[in-house]
């Protein structure tokens, strides 16, 4: 596996004048999807998680359901200069009886750190429908309960404390009990890394469940917690007019702001309690 960090040599300016020292920086590197040997899809994503990120990455694209959908997962054919396995290249078998990737979920262009949609061949391939649907999921949600999560979350984020240059998801009970937390370069990348592990665990659909994102609310993020059945998904920034649309169309209860016991609620607040 490759590594998650690097150090590198800068040059740091301050009121005490210049010093040098070595930095952490957060990797980023290529990851190439293949699905029985075909290519489907490259993200710049953190090495680590690799076989949890394909697994929420098929799922919230509607490729598959379960963790059974998925045959075999391994890295194949990725070597650099010397000959040493890079881990960049992940190929998935899918079981017998699932359908390959229809063309118009295939990405043409590399899909980068901060978007996850781009380079889609089809736009009309974006408004997945969902085999778990959200919306009537009974959850309750405590306020006080939410507004302790973005501390839980920052807690979890080991890599960030070194580099600062990471975003976060977690999947959290609706009492506040952490299940899961990956960090990542890239935040739908979190948000897959968190999806899969669902997935591996047969906790899809996540009901019951919330979701909370490290930085803003984009429509993808919005579509992957639909997709997975997600019922509550919080974030510590602004969602755009598209996720919020898309929240209320799906009956996903949709937070944004959440610092501490001030937050927005922009649908299905019936959910959220105190």
């Amino acid at each position: 596996m490759g590594r998650v960090t690097v150090r590198r040599p800068v040059v740091r300016l301050g009121p005490d004048g210049e010093r040098r020292r070595q930095d952490a920086l957060a990797v980023e590197e290529p990851l190439e999807l293949r699905v029985g040997g075909r290519p489907l899809a490259v993200t710049m994503r953190t090495p680590g998680s690799d076989v949890e990120l394909v697994h929420g990455f098929l799922l919230t694209e509607g490729m598959i359901r379960s963790r059974a959908d998925v045959a075999v997962a391994r890295y194949c054919d990725s070597v650099d200069a010397e000959g040493r396995n890079t881990y960049n290249v992940l190929d998935v078998l899918l079981a017998e009886g699932v359908p390959a990737p229809d063309p118009g979920v295939e990405r043409n262009f590399y899909t980068t750190s901060s978007c996850g949609v781009c380079g889609k061949a089809s736009l009309d391939a974006v408004r997945l429908r969902t085999v778990f649907p959200p919306g009537a999921d009974p959850v309750t949600v405590e306020a006080a309960v939410l507004a302790g999560l973005p501390a839980a979350l920052r807690s979890a984020q080991r890599v960030f404390d070194s580099t600062g240059g990471l975003h976060a998801a977690g999947l959290f009970t609706a009492r506040g009990e952490p299940l899961v937390v990956r960090e990542d370069v890239g935040r739908h990348n979190a948000v897959d890394k968190v999806v899969g592990w669902a997935v591996l665990a047969d906790r899809v659909p996540a009901a019951g469940c919330v979701l909370l994102v490290s930085g803003r609310a984009s429509f993808e993020l919005v579509q992957k917690a639909v997709m997975a059945g997600v019922p509550v998904l919080a974030a510590v920034s602004a969602p755009s007019s598209l996720a919020v649309e898309l929240a209320a169309e799906a009956g996903v209860t949709l937070v944004g702001f959440l610092r501490g016991p001030t937050m927005n609620i922009y649908s299905r607040d019936d959910r959220i309690l105190g």
